[in-house]
C-alpha cells in the first residue's frame, strides 16, 4: 500500500503547554483512521497540524515523501489533495450552495465554470443535496450543512479527507444522516483521517484507530484490538467511560 501521510516526532505547544509531545504516524492509500481520545488530548490538534492550519514545533510530516514542512512548499495546492471538513462546516454564507462547491475549483484547480459545476452537481448527489443546489446556506439544518461542506471537499478531488469532528456541531438526529454519508466514503475507498467521539461509528468504519492522551498516541492498532481487545489500562478505562 501506498503511504499517503507519514507523521514522525511531531511536538507543538500553545503558551507554555505541551499539546502533542512526540507523534508518529502513518496513513496508507485507502485506509481509514480514526482518532479517539478524551477532549484535551490532542486530537483536533494533530489534524490542524496535518492540514497546515497550525506549524508544529518540532517533527516531519510527509504527504508522499514530500516534506510539507519545507521552505518554499505549495500550502494551496497541497491543501486541494489534502482537504478538511470542520465541525463549524465553514461554509461560505456569501454563496449558495453551488457557489461553495465550485469557488475552490475555479480558484484553485483552474477548472472552467461549467466542469466545476457539473463536478459540484454530482458530489451534491453523493449526499444526498441536489435539491438544494442554489440554497441559502444560512438556512440549512445543520446535517444539511455538514453534507454540503464534505460535498465541497469531495469537488476538490482530493486524495485524503480529515475530518475533524464532523458530528459534534449536530443535533442528535442529523449525526446519522452524516455519519452515512461519510460511511459511504469509506466504502468507496476514500482515504481518511477522523477525529470523532462517535464510538461505534469508529469501530464500524476504521482500518486504524489511534487513541491518544495527553498528547501522545497511547495505542494504535485496528478496530477490533482497540475497541475489543485493548492492552492499556488507559484505553480500557476511557472505553469503559462510554459503555463500550
Amino acid at each position: 500500500m501506498q503511504e499517503m501521510i507519514k507523521i514522525e516526532g511531531l511536538k507543538k505547544g500553545f503558551e507554555g503547554q505541551h499539546v502533542l509531545k512526540g507523534i508518529d504516524l502513518k496513513l496508507y492509500k485507502g485506509e481509514v483512521m480514526t482518532i479517539i481520545g478524551s477532549s484535551g488530548s490532542g486530537k483536533s490538534t494533530l489534524l490542524r497540524c496535518v492540514n497546515l492550519l497550525e506549524y508544529p514545533d518540532s517533527g516531519h510530516i510527509y504527504f508522499k515523501d514530500q516534506d510539507i514542512l519545507a521552505k518554499g512548499f505549495d500550502v494551496n495546492s497541497y491543501r486541494s489533495h489534502v482537504n478538511m471538513v470542520f465541525q463549524s462546516f465553514n461554509l461560505f454564507n456569501n454563496y449558495d450552495v453551488l457557489g461553495n462547491l465550485t469557488l475552490g475549483q475555479i480558484k484553485v484547480l483552474k477548472r472552467s465554470k461549467d466542469e466545476a459545476k457539473e463536478i459540484a452537481i454530482h458530489n451534491l448527489k453523493r449526499v444526498g443535496m441536489q435539491d438544494f443546489m442554489h440554497a441559502d446556506v444560512r438556512k440549512l439544518s445543520g446535517g444539511q450543512k455538514q453534507r454540503v461542506a464534505i460535498a465541497r471537499a469531495l469537488s476538490m478531488s482530493p486524495e485524503i479527507i480529515l475530518f475533524d469532528e464532523p458530528t459534534s456541531a449536530l443535533d442528535p438526529e442529523m449525526v446519522n444522516e452524516v455519519l452515512r454519508v461519510i460511511k459511504d466514503l469509506a466504502d468507496d475507498g476514500l482515504t481518511m483521517m477522523i477525529v470523532t467521539h462517535e464510538m461505534r461509528f469508529a469501530k464500524d468504519v476504521s482500518h486504524k484507530v489511534a487513541f491518544m492522551s495527553e498528547g501522545v498516541i497511547s495505542e494504535f492498532g485496528t478496530a477490533s484490538e482497540i475497541f475489543e481487545h485493548p492492552k492499556k489500562e488507559r484505553t480500557r478505562q476511557f472505553l469503559a467511560s462510554l459503555n463500550i
